[in-house]
């Protein structure tokens, strides 16, 4: 899967979760900051995140303890794109 993909399906997941326009969301936003994203909310982000390469790779999971290091968009598809990548 290409870093597109990946994007498109993480703007999608959050766009869906936190109930907004998937093209008001960017790569630099921040969860907490700028999209008033809130533990709940992330949890069941990461939940659907997990539900959806799930589908095209198996196995995927996002460990826990790189969630602190999660801050933006841009990160999140990062590490997507590089655990598919693997």
């Amino acid at each position: 899967m290409d870093r597109n993909d990946v994007s498109s399906t993480v703007f999608e997941c959050l766009a869906a979760v936190l109930e907004i326009d998937a093209s008001t969301i960017s790569e630099s936003q921040r969860f907490a900051e700028d999209l008033d994203a809130d533990s709940i909310a992330l949890v069941e982000f990461v939940f659907d995140l997990e539900e959806q390469f799930r589908k095209a790779a198996g196995d995927f999971a996002v460990n826990d303890d790189d969630l602190a290091e999660l801050k933006t968009v841009g990160s999140v598809v990062d590490y997507v794109h590089a655990a598919l990548s693997k």
